[in-house]
């Protein structure tokens, strides 16, 4: 075992390494195929780079700010190997997920506010339900009282989904039914937490789509009034997005951190796209720090998101 692997947990990361097997693929197969037999690294091996990334859903700008580095460190000594140029790549990629906001957690962490307020946002079908669940119990385990609260009153399953995970994990569950006005349950559970000794409370939203201005506007609708009910909530704005979809939920980030205060985010179902270079492109372009990662079905399969770790497995041979 070498040094930093030491720093790394080692249950988690095999998990993260087995997730990104899909991404990896494709990536190193493709760069494998545009060096192949070369003896430099010349400009049609960079453009061919270029393609790479952006096919890997990296995202223009970002792919543009990578090649433009690796560039002028190639520039420098023409004369490299395969290997030598991927460590140039990992090292640029490293630094675009170290100039984020992003703060490696060893754990599922919440500040020293009682009750922790957390609001979730995504649009429909990304796994927004699943990753509320999955929270819910990453906070059970912990030892910390959690609330689950139905703020998605559009869709009936919604309130369903969430009653079912609530149960299986163990924590409460706040409700007032299908059509409730949305922006009223986010104040009276923000009010029931608080009477009830609730150290995070979870508050869903409806899965909205990002064209739908009217929609995403009712989401600072929804802020306001858990500031209303608590002063400084809600705590965390989480919005989780499905990393399937490479650039649509590049597109995503941008619409809802324009209504919607989003301190974090959730990448989900990682672990089965080819697409995991958007990773990359979202932590450069929104500087909005990716705090857990989906790697599985599993209640246990929802990960912090540690920079190291990450870069270690994406770029790790398998």
């Amino acid at each position: 075992m070498g040094f930093f692997d030491k720093l790394f947990h080692p249950d988690r990361k095999e998990v993260l390494d087995k997730g990104l097997v899909s991404t990896k693929k494709g990536f190193f197969e493709k760069i494998g195929k545009a060096i192949a037999g070369k003896s430099k690294i010349d400009d049609e091996i960079l453009d061919e780079l270029e393609q790479i990334l952006i096919t890997s859903d990296v995202g223009l700008d970002t792919t543009v700010k990578i090649i433009d580095r690796v560039s002028k460190r190639v520039s420098i000594d023409k004369y490299l190997n395969t290997e030598e140029l991927t460590v140039i790549l990992k090292d640029e990629i490293s630094k675009i997920l170290l100039e984020n906001n992003t703060e490696d957690l060893l754990d599922f962490e919440c500040g020293p506010q009682k009750p922790y307020i957390i609001l979730v946002v995504g649009v429909n079908g990304v796994g927004k339900t699943t990753s509320i669940g999955k929270l819910a119990y990453q906070f059970t385990q912990k030892g910390k009282k959690v609330l689950i609260a139905a703020g998605d009153t559009f869709r009936a399953a919604a309130d369903d989904q969430l009653k079912i995970w609530s149960e299986r994990v163990g924590c409460q569950f706040f409700s007032k039914g299908m059509g409730a006005d949305p922006s009223a349950v986010a104040y009276e559970a923000t009010q029931f937490a608080q009477k009830n000794n609730i150290d995070i409370a979870i508050i869903d939203t409806a899965g909205r789509l990002h064209t739908k201005i009217n929609l995403m506007n009712e989401l600072s609708k929804i802020e306001r009034s858990i500031q209303k009910a608590l002063p400084g909530a809600p705590h965390e704005v989480l919005q989780v997005l499905d990393a399937t979809t490479g650039q649509n939920a590049i597109e995503q980030c941008r619409q809802f951190t324009e209504v919607a205060k989003v301190t974090g985010l959730i990448l989900t179902k990682l672990d089965g796209t080819a697409k995991g270079g958007v990773v990359f492109g979202i932590s450069d372009q929104f500087k909005i720090p990716i705090k857990y990662l989906g790697l599985g079905e599993r209640i246990d399969q929802l990960q912090i998101f540690n920079r190291m770790e990450f870069i270690d497995s994406f770029f790790k041979r398998n």
